[in-house]
This record gives C-alpha cells, structure tokens and sequence, in this order.
C-alpha cells in the first residue's frame, strides 16, 4: 500500500510521528479509500487546505495551512477541530456539520474569526469552501476545506477607507482652527474601534483626553511644527486582537502625516492672515494718517469719509484730498491707485502729495495740474497708474454777488463727479474719457465746468462705493443717481452718511467719498461730521 504521506513535504514527518491508532481516524492501514484518496490530493496542492475527518472533524492538512494555524501546529495534526480551535468553534461547528449532514457545499468571502494564534486572540479573515468527501457508496465521510486568509488584504482595505475618510473630513476650505481640526478628526477616528481601541490628540493648549488603560498597546507619534513647543502628539491605543507588526505601525504613521499636514494647513493659514493683518494695519494707518481733516471754506462743507474693504481683501489706494490754494480757490482730489497692498498704498501717499504740491505750485486749472501731474510721477519713478478727479471751486467777484460758484473739473480715468441741484434734480458730470495718471503719453487734457449754486451738492468717490461683481459700473452710478435724487435738503455730512449706509453694507472694495455742499451767504454753517 503506497505512502498517502510521500508528496506531504514540510508535514511528512510529522504525519508520520502520529500514533493515528489513537486518533479517531484510527491506523493508516485502516484508513477508507475515500480517505487515503484526499489526504493524497490535499498534500500535493500549493494552497492551503485541511481535511476534517469524521463526526470529530479530525484535522489533517497541507504545508500551505502551516502559516495559519502558527504556533498550533504540529500539535494540531490529528487532533478534532474542536479542540485546535476552541475559540472560533461556535463559528465553524455549524457550517461543517452541515456539510457533512450533506446539506451541500459552504462557501464565504473574508469571514472574520478571532484565532488563538501568535500568543493573542487575533482578528483573521480567511475565504474559504467547506466541500463534501464521499466514498463510493455516496456516504459523506469528512469535508476538504479549501483555504486562503485574507486577514492582510481586508484590513489594508480598512484602513485605507479610514485614511481617505480622514483627509476628506480634513480637507475641507473653512477648517479654521485647532478646535476646528479636533472636531473634525476626532470623530472619524474613534469610530474606527477595529484598529483604535482609544485615541486622542495632544495639541499645545488643548487638554488632551488620555486612551485609558493598556499602556503596553499604546502609541505616541509626534505630530511636528515649525517649533518643537508647537509640536502635538497622536496617541493611539491598538485593539487587543490585533499584533504589534510594521503594518500597524506604519498604518499610524499614515495617520499621523495625514493630521500634520492639515495641521500644518492651518498654521500656514493662520501665518497668512496674521501678516496680512499686520500689513493691512500698516497700510490702513498710512492712509489715515494722509487722509487728514479738509478745510472748511465759508459758505461750503466739505466732507469726507474713508472706509476700508471687508477684512479678507487688503488695503488699497483709495484717497481723498481738500485744500485751498494761495488764491482761496478750494481744491478737492479723489483718486485711486491700482492694487491692493502696501505698495498701493505708498504709492498714494506720493501721488496725493505731488498732487497737492503741483497744484499749489503751478495754481493752474485741473487738466493743467494733471498734466503736472503726469509729468512728476514720470520724473520721480513713481511706477503705478491710478485714475483721479482733481475739481477747484472758485468764485468770481460777479458770481459771489449772486451767491454762485464755477466748479471746473478735470477727470482722469475716474468715475464721474455727481451734482445734487438745490431742486433736487440729479446730474451726472460725465467728459470724454481720459486716459488715468502714470501711463507716461503725452496728452491733453481737458477741463470741464458747472454752476454750483445755494444748496447744490457734488459727490466725488471712488469705484468701490458703486461697482460689485455682479453690476457694473454704468448700473451703479444709475443706483447713486436714484438715491441721491430728492436729497438736496442734506447736509453734506448727511449725504455720506446716506451713501455709506445704502452702498456701504456689502462693499467689495476701499471706499473714499468727498461731498461739498454749497449753502446760503445768509445761512447757518451745517453742522460738522462728529
């Protein structure tokens, strides 16, 4: 009779130290065909596989099942299922004693079992096919368990859905703060209690929650920042079915560089927003500090008014200027240097106090002193563009006796001045178009004039105060004009007011507004902007 252990190679000699007399498969020579024919056939196949002999489901199998019974092997040979695996018996006793009841074949995907194995009761996954061994009377005698473990593959897959859950939950643009993150991450990592028994997250300031018990199964990975007392940590605690090996570590590691550059994310945002504050607080005061008080001539109230953008959009060049020349004639200037920075705001600085500096020199009319202008932004460097409204209010002997006043305007790029008449009726200021300051051709430029009588107004401004990203620029000035019509009884103080409330709410940019009312020699002063 051949050897049914011949082609068993890593397991042969221990299936021949057996005493199968005393198993309940009884001696070798006594075994069925039926038997003899699948030890044969399981010991010369490459994939695990075991046979469960008899009503005691008596184990044997091949060298490819050696890595999953581990250290039960070779103790296991020979002996009843039940007492090799008494830990995952109530899984198992079922579905075999059906097959042998001839119920017929049983067949799982990644069924999970808690093993006694590697000294712990470890989570597995195993894919596996109970099947029928008949003898040729079609009396079922044992069953061929066909076997692969997937253990590795179903929990890379676990974690790999925990990894991208977590950046998902991370990745979002309004994670704002620490507080933020932990709400965040948290919660996506303690429900993930297959892999983390425990979990916490130390970040500086933050009052860590400890894992519990278990110490010998907790992890500590450092979460790095640009300063060591910056730095967080994730500490993690591991289920206890689950070995202390490279994967688990590295698993960790993955989750430990995932929270550290959302971490990471949030402290560059934060960085980001402190310079930009920092610098807007800079440009901002630079502007204050030059958008000083206008002077207040007799029988006119100038006033002014700077509101900066909402606080995610940087400070510009938006400016505004009021001052009498050497002849009393009143100079009013509102302009705007492109860009959005502190070097927008220098450049203001400049161009208003050439702008003052060339008209009190030259005490030319506006298209004049923008041509000066021009000339000394060239001369100087001054390498930026901005459009501006530069108007002078003068008076004639003839006109004062009429109470009436000349407003002369030159516009350079600029929105259009807008001129409230004592009747209520409104006036766009509009001109031929002029190219704005800074582009260093050689032009003319023109000069423009209304009659400023008693109780009229004009309004000078900035973009900001009409244009959003959903109007454009001829729509907004239609908006002013509907606002302002009717509203020649306001004070100049009252038509800023009236403006900033109305346009002010959802500004997208820096506003400037420079409004001179024009009241009665025989009036009362209107009452000053407190």
């Amino acid at each position: 009779m051949s050897d049914p252990f011949e082609a068993a190679g890593a397991v042969r000699n221990t299936y021949r130290q057996v005493d199968w007399a005393a198993t309940a498969v009884g001696p070798v020579a006594s075994w069925s065909p039926a038997l003899r024919a699948a030890v044969n056939l399981m010991v010369r196949s490459k994939i695990g596989a075991t046979l469960l002999w008899g009503p005691e489901f008596v184990l044997l199998y091949n060298e490819a099942y050696l890595p999953i019974l581990a250290e039960k092997h070779p103790a296991a040979l020979g002996r009843p299922a039940r007492e090799v695996f008494p830990e995952v018996w109530p899984d198992i006793q079922p579905l075999l004693t059906s097959v042998l009841a001839g119920e017929g074949t049983v067949a799982i995907d990644d069924f999970r079992l808690l093993m006694r194995r590697h000294r712990m009761l470890e989570e597995s996954y195993f894919t596996f096919s109970y099947s029928a061994v008949a003898a040729d009377d079609g009396t079922i005698e044992g069953v061929l368990d066909i076997v692969a473990e997937t253990t590795a593959q179903v929990i890379g897959h676990r974690r790999l859905a925990l990894l991208s859950r977590l950046t998902g939950r991370l990745a979002d643009l309004d994670l704002d703060s620490p507080h933020d993150f932990l709400d965040r991450a948290l919660p996506v990592l303690r429900a993930a209690t297959d892999d983390l028994d425990a979990v916490d997250i130390h970040l500086p300031g933050v009052t860590p929650v400890a894992p519990g018990s278990g110490a010998e199964r907790t992890l500590s990975v450092r979460l790095a920042a640009d300063q060591p007392a910056d730095d967080g940590r994730l500490i993690v605690r591991r289920s206890e079915h689950l070995p202390d090996d490279d994967a688990y570590r590295e698993f960790v590691a993955l989750l430990a560089a995932t929270l550290e550059r959302s971490l990471a994310r949030i402290r560059a945002r934060h960085s980001e927003r402190r310079s930009a504050s920092l610098e807007r607080e800079m440009s901002e005061s630079l502007q204050r500090s030059l958008l000083t008080a206008p002077v207040q001539p007799e029988h006119l109230q100038v006033a002014v008014r700077y509101r900066p953008a909402a606080e995610q959009v940087q400070v510009g060049g938006d400016w505004y200027d009021a001052f009498l020349l050497p002849d009393g004639c009143l100079t009013v200037v509102v302009g705007d240097v492109t860009g959005h920075d502190r070097h927008a705001a220098a450049a203001m600085a400049q161009i208003r106090n050439l702008a003052r500096g060339v008209s009190y020199t030259l005490q030319k009319p506006p298209a004049r002193v923008l041509s000066g202008l021009d000339a000394a932004m060239s001369g100087l460097a001054v390498n930026r563009y901005a459009t501006a409204v530069l108007a002078q209010i003068e008076q004639s002997p003839e006109d004062a006796l009429r109470g009436l006043r000349t407003l002369r305007w030159s516009n350079a790029g600029h929105p259009p001045p807008i001129l409230l008449h004592a009747d209520g009726t409104v006036e766009v200021l509009h001109s031929h178009p002029e190219t704005l300051l800074g582009t260093r051709w050689k032009i003319g430029r023109s000069d423009h004039t209304a009659t400023l009588a008693p109780g009229s107004s004009v309004v000078f401004y900035t973009d900001g105060l009409i244009e959003r990203r959903d109007t454009g620029l001829d729509e907004g000035i239609a908006g002013l004009v509907g606002l302002l019509t009717g509203k020649q009884h306001q004070t100049a103080e009252q038509i800023c007011d009236v403006l900033l409330g109305h346009f002010g709410i959802t500004t997208e940019d820096d506003i400037v507004l420079a409004v001179v009312h024009a009241y009665a020699a025989h009036g009362p002063r209107p009452p000053a902007f407190r």
